[in-house]
C-alpha cells in the first residue's frame, strides 16, 4: 500500500507533508464536533429543526463575506497568515461552544465561526496550488482528502462516544486540534504567495481589476452556481440526516458515527483508485462532475426509501462515491481555471458554493422535516442532484476543460488572465457556432429530402 501511494504521488515538497499532518489533526477535531452539532442544539438546547436551519442560514452571509475577503487577503497578505488567524480563532470558538449555556451565546459563537472559519479554505487551497505543479494537483488534493477522511473516520466514532457523556469535553478536544495545527503553521510552513509584478497591468489586477476578471469569467461562475445544488444536497449529511435517523428510523448517535466512519473509510481506501480513473478523463471534467452529482441523487434520494441500518449504509456508500469524484475534480478545475496571481480570489469565490449550500440546505431541509416529513428531504435531494448532473453536462458541451488546455494557454493564464478568459469565451462561441451550423445543415437536408419526396409523389 505504501509503495502504491509513493508511486501515485511522486515527490512533493516537505511543506506539503506538514500541511498533510495538520489536515489530519484538524479534520479529526472538526469531525469530533460538527456531525453532532445539530443533535446538540436539538437535544441540549431544545431548538426546533426550523430554528436550527435558520441559524445556519443566518450565518451563511457572514460565511460568504469571509470567503471573499479571505481569498482577497490571501492574495494580498499571504496564505500563511490567513491560515494561522483562522486556526487560532477557530480554536477559541470551539472552547466557547463548550462553555456556552444559552442560545444567544451560541448564536454569537456561530457568527464568530462564520467570520474566521472560512478564512482557512481559500488560503490553504491556494497554497497547495502554489506548491504543486499542475499535473500533480489532482493527486495532491486527493491525498489531502484521504488524510481528511482518516480524521473523519476517527472523529465521528470517538465523537459519538464522547457526546453521550460530555459535550464540553467534545468541544475542548476540538479546540486543541485547531490550536495544534496553528502551531504547525507558525513553526513549519513558509509563505508561498507569488511575488507581485511591477507592471501596471498585473498591479491593477491585484485590486479591483482582479475581481472584475473573476466576475467576468462566466464559465467559472456557472460552475459555482451548479455546484451550489450539489452542496445543498450534501449539506444534509451532517444537518438533517442524523436527526432523521434518530427520529424516523430509531438509529442513534453511535450508529450515525459508524455511518460517517464508513464514509471516511471508503475515501481512505478508494480515493486514490478513483482519482486515477478521473485523471484519465482530464478532458471531460464536467462529465465527471455530472457523474458525481448523479451518484449524489441516487445515494441521498434512496434514503427516503429505506429504514434499516444496512440499507442506510448502502445509501451512504453510493453518495460517498459521488463525493470522491466531485471533491478533487472540482478543486482541480478551479485551480486550473484561476491565474496564479488570483488563486485566492478564485478559491474564495468557489468556497461560496459550500457556504451557500450549507446556508440554504439546512433551512430547506429543516423546514421540510418540520412541515412535510423527513422522507421529503430525500425526494428533493434526488431532484436537485439530477438537475445538477444535467447542468454539468450542458456546461461541459460548451466549455473546454481547463485540464485539456495547451501549454500556450497555460502560459497565457500565468501572464495575462484576461486573455485566458477571452480565449475560453472564443472557444465556447466557436463550439456553439459549429453546433448551430450543423443543426442548420441538418434542417436544410431534411427540408430538401421532404421537398424531393413531395415532388416525386
Amino acid at each position: 500500500m505504501k509503495t502504491k501511494i509513493r508511486d501515485a504521488m511522486g515527490d512533493f515538497p516537505a511543506q506539503f507533508w506538514f500541511l498533510v499532518l495538520g489536515t489530519l489533526i484538524n479534520s479529526t477535531g472538526g469531525f469530533l464536533v460538527w456531525p453532532f452539532l445539530t443533535l446538540y442544539l436539538r437535544q441540549n438546547m431544545k431548538v426546533s429543526m426550523t430554528t436550527i436551519g435558520l441559524l445556519f442560514t443566518f450565518t451563511a452571509p457572514i460565511n460568504f463575506v469571509s470567503q471573499v475577503v479571505g481569498g482577497s487577503l490571501a492574495d494580498r497578505w499571504g496564505r500563511r497568515i490567513m491560515m494561522a488567524v483562522s486556526l487560532f480563532a477557530s480554536g477559541l470558538v470551539m472552547l466557547g461552544f463548550g462553555l456556552a449555556g444559552s442560545l444567544p451565546s451560541l448564536i454569537l459563537l456561530l457568527v464568530l465561526n462564520g467570520i474566521f472559519g472560512p478564512l482557512f479554505g481559500p488560503a490553504s487551497n491556494a497554497m497547495i496550488a502554489d506548491l504543486i505543479e499542475p499535473q500533480k494537483r489532482a493527486q495532491a488534493y486527493g491525498l489531502l482528502r484521504v488524510v481528511m477522511n482518516v480524521g473523519a473516520a476517527i472523529g465521528p466514532s470517538v465523537g459519538g462516544f464522547i457526546a453521550t457523556r460530555s459535550y464540553f469535553v467534545l468541544f475542548f478536544c476540538a479546540a486543541l486540534t485547531s490550536l495544534l495545527y496553528f502551531l504547525i503553521v507558525v513553526a513549519f510552513v513558509r509563505e508561498t504567495k507569488p511575488q507581485r509584478s511591477t507592471s501596471l497591468e498585473e498591479t491593477a489586477e491585484q485590486g479591483k481589476e482582479g475581481w472584475k476578471t473573476v466576475l467576468r469569467d462566466t464559465p467559472f461562475l456557472a460552475l459555482c452556481l451548479i455546484t451550489v445544488l450539489t452542496c445543498v444536497v450534501y449539506s444534509q449529511m451532517n444537518t438533517t440526516f442524523p436527526v432523521y435517523l434518530k427520529e424516523n428510523a430509531g438509529i442513534g448517535e453511535v450508529q450515525y458515527g459508524q455511518l460517517m466512519a464508513l464514509n471516511a473509510v471508503m475515501v481512505i481506501l478508494l480515493q486514490f483508485p478513483i482519482t486515477r480513473i478521473t485523471d484519465r478523463f482530464s478532458r471531460r471534467q464536467m462529465q465527471m462532475m455530472a457523474l458525481g452529482a448523479f451518484l449524489y441523487a441516487l445515494g441521498f434520494g434512496s434514503q427516503g426509501f429505506v429504514g434499516t441500518l444496512p440499507l442506510f449504509a448502502l445509501s451512504v456508500a453510493i453518495w460517498t462515491l459521488g463525493e470522491m469524484v466531485i471533491a478533487p475534480v472540482s478543486t482541480v478545475l478551479v485551480a486550473d481555471m484561476s491565474p496564479e496571481t488570483m488563486r485566492g480570489r478564485y478559491m474564495g469565490v468557489f468556497g461560496l458554493t459550500w457556504g451557500l449550500g450549507y446556508g440554504l440546505g439546512p433551512t430547506l431541509g429543516g423546514t421540510v422535516m418540520d412541515n412535510l416529513g423527513g422522507r421529503y428531504i430525500w425526494y428533493a435531494s434526488l431532484i436537485l442532484g439530477l438537475m445538477a448532473a444535467v447542468a454539468f453536462l450542458l456546461l461541459g458541451r460548451f466549455m473546454p476543460s481547463p485540464a485539456g488546455a495547451s501549454e500556450s494557454t497555460e502560459t497565457t493564464h500565468r501572464l495575462r488572465p484576461g486573455l485566458a478568459i477571452r480565449e475560453r469565451y472564443r472557444r465556447c462561441l466557436v463550439r456553439l457556432g459549429e453546433r448551430l451550423v450543423t443543426w442548420g445543415d441538418q434542417l436544410q437536408t431534411g427540408s430538401a429530402t421532404e421537398s424531393h419526396t413531395t415532388q416525386s409523389n
